[in-house]
């Protein structure tokens, strides 16, 4: 399998089908509206410390390229674009990518929205490559790991979040969360999800460097916070070596 073909299309036709709900922050995709906080605090951390920028400035992606893969309908997208990036987002499922498109023209945002696997940035760098909740849901893991490393710029970074491969990321995201109609059943399957160490030997075998790993948690009084106890879920942040 190549780098670029890593689309499982059952995966893809599944979260096709939540399409229209995406931008309702209490439908099925309430908890990635609970989430997506957490994650921005994360991003601008990283990118701030990454590029010494000045944590103050309101559009600290500015003059710099973004490339969001497995966006969705764009609800990292449209952050990014707001921070200054010029964002190409990317999605398996073509019902996602319309949502997204129709969204951001709402919101006066102009995104590069394209759907399908990584094939379709082949040979575009970019200075920002975030994937969120993604890798847990590709055809091989290593594979795809590969077309992120391949689509980053010299000074480009990389960040990702995912599922922790952990009793506790069980219980909570699919005895949880799914037994109780918080998530969408179906949506996750424990058996992919990855380790730190696991995912850590993937971006290392592309010649990077992991530079900082945070883990995520939930409470449901607070919501997700980020976390020294990566059990539940955690970020990583790469660059080349």
């Amino acid at each position: 399998m190549n780098a670029t073909d890593t689309i499982v299309p059952a995966e893809a036709a599944h979260f096709g089908t939540l399409a229209a709900e995406w931008w309702d922050p209490k439908g099925s995709s309430a908890m990635l509206h609970r989430l997506n906080p957490a994650r921005l605090v994360y991003l601008r951390a990283q990118v701030d410390a990454a590029w010494d920028l000045d944590p103050r400035t309101r559009t600290p992606l500015a003059g710099r390229r973004a490339l969001d893969v497995g966006c969705g309908a764009g609800l990292l997208s449209e952050p990014l674009a707001r921070l200054g990036a010029a964002v190409t987002g990317l999605d398996a499922a073509p019902e996602n990518v319309a949502v997204a498109r129709a969204h951001a023209a709402g919101q006066g945002l102009a995104i590069d929205y394209r759907a399908g696997d990584l094939a379709q940035v082949a040979g575009e760098r970019f200075d920002l490559v975030v994937s969120m909740e993604v890798i847990e849901h590709v055809a091989d893991p290593a594979a795809f790991v590969a077309g992120l490393a391949g689509a980053l710029a010299d000074d480009g970074l990389l960040i990702l979040s995912t599922p922790n491969r952990t009793p506790l990321s069980r219980l909570a995201l699919i005895t949880v969360g799914e037994g109780l109609g918080m998530v969408p059943k179906g949506t996750h399957d424990w058996s992919r999800f990855l380790t730190p160490d696991e995912l850590t030997a993937l971006l290392v075998a592309e010649g990077l460097d992991v530079v900082d790993t945070r883990g995520l948690a939930f409470d449901p009084r607070t919501g997700f916070t980020l976390s020294a106890n990566m059990a539940m879920g955690y970020f990583v942040t790469a660059r080349r070596s």
